[in-house]
């Protein structure tokens, strides 16, 4: 089956963008009409809104996902040689902020299946220096939450949620009862990076929790470390989602759920045409969390994956690694503490896996050609 309509991308913002275009558009134009570009009703429209699908009482827009995780821990109190527990499977941006901060990061190594952090290795590795656990909700479906947050009360430690690719997906607690991804630890972070699920038309991001208290630092933070102008009772940053970004963001929420639904589906078919293939594994799924696939990724087994790739680059479709190189072997993050095989799952996931296109706007003919493409391969 050959592919002759238009060219295949791995998140396809411009069709997406074609069907809500007057939405858009008119928003933008509102926000450049009223001229309140910094801080405006959009904003605060948006962080209404937000908070009312996550259910969660504090939503604090920023600039960014990892100005949302320095935030959180620079909100936390936490301080130089404070250790923080996070996945070495993950973007740098999770390890990037502790390090920036002076804090220790210590990396753990993750689930085998599922791909998200492994809870043996958190408790392995907790010290008495240890004051926080990052859990990132990697490719869509949250951690263990229910487990983590048990451990973290055991040992009196801070969770921030890194759920910058699982927004709007559903922890399911053990008695039935559903909370939002990054609303269950002590602040959940998030982006708004294009890409993501809910994604703005530049950079984007926001922190939320449940604690007053928490909230009022993380706003002070984020504002130049000022409760009132001028009057500065911490040292903070400068982190702020503009307006036109907001007004963009508040046409894609009422969307979100919709957005979840079509990379389900598009999943479910691959799930279907990729399942029952023994040198490849299509991605598990938790039993307490749905999926809301951010990535849609295959973990292969005996494979050349770069002659996969090329193959699949020749017939213009392409694919990812996520991530090709673990935060303990970049030379940014080099560490005495850590060797090459310390992480035995990670390392071979960094060598093993590939993600496929995924997004909103996949139909049914693409998911066929990209599906047979990968099986043409197979039999090779």
């Amino acid at each position: 089956m050959e592919k002759s309509v238009k060219k295949i991308q791995m998140v396809d913002l411009q069709t997406q963008y074609a069907k809500i275009s007057g939405e858009i558009d008119e928003a933008i134009s509102s926000v450049i009409r009223s001229a309140a570009f910094i801080n405006g009703p959009e904003v605060k429209a948006f962080q209404a809104e937000l908070e009312q699908y996550l259910g969660v009482k504090h939503v604090i827009p920023c600039a960014n996902g990892t100005d949302a995780l320095q935030i959180a821990m620079m909100a936390l109190g936490l301080k130089p040689g404070d250790e923080v527990i996070t996945a070495n499977f993950t973007y740098v941006a999770t390890a990037e902020v502790i390090a920036l901060l002076g804090l220790t990061p210590v990396l753990v190594d993750v689930h085998p299946k599922t791909f998200d952090i492994d809870l043996a290795a958190i408790e392995k590795a907790i010290t008495p220096r240890t004051k926080a656990i990052v859990p990132v909700h990697l490719f869509g479906q949250c951690a263990d939450m229910e487990m983590i947050m048990a451990l973290a009360a055991k040992h009196k430690l801070y969770v921030i949620e890194d759920t910058a690719q699982a927004l709007g997906s559903d922890y399911i607690f053990s008695d039935g009862k559903t909370q939002k991804a990054g609303t269950i630890g002590t602040v959940g972070c998030t982006s708004f990076f294009p890409s993501k699920n809910l994604g703005c038309y530049g950079d984007g991001g926001a922190l939320y929790t449940n604690d007053d208290e928490l909230a009022k630092k993380i706003r002070m933070m984020a504002n130049h470390g000022q409760r009132v102008q001028y009057v500065h009772d911490s040292i903070g940053v400068n982190s702020r989602l503009d307006s036109i970004q907001a007004a963009i963001l508040r046409v894609k929420l009422k969307r979100l759920d919709h957005y979840a639904a079509a990379r389900q589906k598009a999943a479910a078919w691959y799930d279907k045409a990729l399942g029952n293939q023994t040198a490849i594994s299509v991605p598990a799924r938790t039993t307490n969390s749905t999926h809301v696939f951010h990535q849609y990724t295959l973990l292969l087994h005996g494979i050349d994956r770069a002659k996969l790739r090329e193959f699949l680059s020749a017939k213009g479709i392409p694919a990812m690694i996520y991530y090709p190189l673990p935060l303990h072997l970049q030379k940014a993050y080099l560490d005495a503490r850590y060797k090459p095989g310390d992480f035995p799952v990670t390392e071979k996931l960094c060598a093993s896996v590939l993600s496929l296109p995924i997004h909103t706007e996949m139909d049914e003919e693409t998911l066929a050609y990209i599906s047979d493409s990968v099986l043409e391969f197979l039999k090779a």
